[in-house]
């Protein structure tokens, strides 16, 4: 958003005086209503002093869109449940399709303390994925304007909640940025044993925590990213891990 917004400046900046006072001051009196916000009174300002071009809006758009590949993720799964099941659990699915949902058949005592499992070497690996999305933390625009590039300097903070390391063998973790997505595997005690994982989420709720990725502490799990087309050997990787002496 602040492309866009620093290449529309330009463009207002270069209007005749008299044009641009009056944009301006219509702007600081506008009231946003999605989708018809500034940027789109601007950009149709634009068109009727006819300072850019059908071509040139288009150009503008394409642009936008592929510096904002997965913004749609923000718009579409808007509330943590839709984005959080609906989408998250879907689009790891998808990366690893091997991977399957638990039924009480296969795992009698299953009573959704985890979403996935993978038969490995006769053993059963339980997988919970978690996600969250990048956002100016200083920001109270709706969610998919405060959504931030990956190379963004703005402050954010991913609180990845209701973690229950007790429950599940392998965490798989997924974050958004509106240019990327990035993915981390862990083994269950590798979060428990985290400095940063705090215990004790809500009250009464033992063996529950959180743990919060900002731009301060985001680079120490570097070690356990993934990249979508290893993320099955990571799981297994991470499973081996969880129950290693070492």
């Amino acid at each position: 958003m602040e492309i866009l917004t620093e290449n529309l400046e330009e463009l207002v900046a270069a209007l005749p005086t008299s044009n641009r006072e009056k944009l301006r001051i219509k702007l600081s009196e506008l009231m946003s209503v999605y989708p018809f916000n500034k940027y789109e009174y601007i950009i149709s300002n634009l068109f009727g002093l006819k300072k850019i071009t059908l071509d040139d809006y288009l150009a503008i758009r394409e642009e936008y869109l592929a510096r904002n590949e997965y913004l749609h993720i923000y718009e579409k799964y808007g509330s943590p449940t839709a984005f959080g099941i609906t989408w998250a659990q879907s689009h790891i699915h998808a990366i690893a399709p091997e991977i399957q949902k638990p039924t009480k058949k296969e795992c009698p005592g299953f009573d959704n303390e985890y979403d996935f499992l993978y038969k490995h070497k006769k053993k059963h690996i339980r997988i919970e994925v978690k996600a969250s999305r990048a956002v100016d933390a200083k920001s109270d625009e709706p969610l998919f304007i405060k959504a931030l590039a990956w190379n963004s300097k703005k402050s954010f903070d991913m609180n990845f909640q209701q973690i229950k390391p007790g429950h599940s063998d392998v965490f798989v973790w997924v974050a958004v940025w509106r240019d990327v997505i990035k993915y981390w595997v862990f083994a269950s005690k590798d979060v428990a044993n985290n400095r940063y994982y705090s215990k004790g989420q809500h009250r009464g709720n033992e063996g529950e925590g959180q743990l919060h990725f900002n731009r301060e502490n985001i680079n120490s799990f570097r070690k356990y990213e993934a990249k979508p087309k290893d993320l099955l050997d990571k799981i297994i990787k991470a499973y081996k891990r969880q129950y290693s002496k070492s």
